[in-house]
């Protein structure tokens, strides 16, 4: 029997797809890559005629180049030890301000609101493959809003760091009020001067940190941190618990105080200091670039995890710290712990306290120092390579801001005056101010935000902006109410 069918040899495959390749040119086959990379982003979690495609469960075009990078765990720790860092210090002092019950529910509100806001930073950045927090904002705002951007990050990251070293000369070399460690150790000297002790941990523990040039390069010390700060917050909640159950804790105050002038003020000043406590957006970008197998869901794992744990470390440390010290707190209470706690083995569980957190904050410094070097790397020098590719400018800028944020130490009084400027303009822009507009500006183009999104959205811009006014307001007072 005759036929019109011939047989085909092995390889006649490859050389179709040869021959498919040829029908496009070069140009026109990235552009038609280009095409089908904005559809799939443009569909995002919709159902687009019928079908059920969802890009939160599929990597970046280009994630080829995340293999490997951190896992689930390295990000965890890098994104968790942007969050738990100085702040942690002041919350037991805002919930003396605000009571139990109103500071608890805080706590879980800015969490719940940060998780949103950080969920919403990343699908759009994603969708616009945006690799850092400006550029996501020069997508949705332009230019402009993308130099404000960077300039607040560079302003909230100098003003913690400069927070971390205050509070290492607080607990080293002590405060007008409470003694040092080493005051208690060697006694009172030349050992013991402040802006010598903070240089010699900048020089001979953070400055080496610092120099790293991958953010997965500290996933390491990131999960050691972390593993501090949970001593801490355990050693604080056990104390707190003995007491309670030996009667020896005043009754706390379960709401606000509005007797007098001065605690409204302080009402005013806490508010925006616990919007800070969850910040750690200008690090999302970095820490979803080195993720291994990125992708919007894996990344939202994250964040997830994140916010569960900083809920019950913030918790436990604004519960328990208040409580051992009630009206007596301070605004850093590592400074508290110089004192008889009431309980056998005080003075060592004071030490293992404030060394512990120490060595935590030592650990936590490069984290947020990497995302102030990229920031001030961009806006300086933009187009210009990765600072992975330039050492000699990856150093000297390293050793510029190092510097600036020791001279910085040197001149703010107390962690309380930097969080209360830093959590009422830069603090409140990068997690909520920004993230909402981005939302909205976005989603409007690629008609991807649903109505509940939109609607939380615009619940965080207006309090964002009444938080950044009222905290404002509330420190220009403080500040007055001090000089008269």
């Amino acid at each position: 029997m005759d036929s019109s069918y011939s047989v085909i040899s092995k390889n006649s495959n490859v050389e179709l797809q040869k021959q498919t390749s040829k029908l496009l040119p070069p140009s026109d086959e990235e552009s038609f890559v280009n095409d089908f990379d904005d559809t799939r982003s443009l569909v995002g979690d919709q159902d687009a005629d019928g079908l059920d495609f969802d890009i939160s469960n599929y990597p970046l075009v280009n994630a080829k180049s995340s293999q490997g990078g951190s896992g689930i765990h390295g990000a965890v720790f890098n994104l968790t030890t942007s969050i738990i860092g100085a702040g942690i210090m002041a919350l037991p002092a805002t919930m003396k301000v605000l009571g139990l019950v109103l500071g608890f529910v805080l706590i879980i509100l800015m969490a719940i609101l940060s998780e949103i806001s950080v969920e919403l930073l990343i699908r759009f950045s994603v969708l616009y493959e945006s690799r850092s927090y400006g550029e996501v904002v020069q997508f949705a705002m332009g230019r402009t809003a993308r130099v404000l951007s960077e300039i607040c990050i560079i302003v909230n990251n100098g003003g913690v760091l400069v927070v971390y070293l205050i509070i290492m000369g607080d607990v080293m070399s002590g405060s007008l009020h409470h003694i040092g460690v080493l005051d208690q150790w060697l006694g009172n000297g030349f050992w013991d001067h402040r802006k010598v002790l903070i240089l010699i941990v900048m020089v001979v523990f953070l400055a080496p940190l610092c120099a790293l040039n991958k953010i997965d390069s500290l996933s390491v010390t990131s999960a050691a941190s972390v593993a501090l700060a949970v001593v801490f917050v355990v050693v604080c909640f056990a104390v707190a618990a003995i007491k309670l159950v030996e009667g020896t804790i005043d009754t706390p105050r379960l709401s606000p105080d509005f007797s007098s002038k001065e605690a409204i003020l302080d009402l005013l000043v806490v508010i925006p200091i616990m919007s800070n406590a969850y910040v750690c957006h200008f690090n999302v970008q970095p820490i979803y670039n080195e993720l291994e197998g990125r992708s919007p869901h894996k990344m939202n794992r994250v964040g997830r995890i994140t916010t569960a744990i900083c809920v019950v470390v913030y918790a436990s440390t604004a519960i328990s710290g208040y409580l051992l010290f009630g009206v007596a707190t301070e605004a850093d209470i590592l400074t508290n712990f110089d004192q008889d706690l009431g309980i056998r083995f005080s003075s060592a569980v004071n030490y293992v306290v404030r060394i512990g957190y120490i060595l935590h904050l030592v650990l936590v410094f490069p984290v947020i120092h990497f995302s102030l070097r990229e920031t001030v790397n961009t806006l300086l020098f933009e187009g210009s390579p990765p600072l992975s590719e330039s050492k000699k400018r990856s150093l000297g800028l390293t050793l510029i801001l190092l510097a600036l944020i020791y001279i910085g130490s040197t001149m703010i009084p107390n962690i309380w005056t930097a969080f209360k400027f830093t959590g009422a303009t830069s603090a409140v822009s990068l997690g909520f101010t920004f993230p909402a507009l981005i939302a909205l500006r976005l989603g409007k183009q690629s008609n991807s935000l649903s109505f509940v999104e939109r609607s939380v959205s615009w619940l965080m811009l207006i309090l964002a902006v009444v938080v950044s006014i009222v905290g404002t307001v509330g420190n220009v007072y403080s500040i007055r109410s001090k000089s008269d």
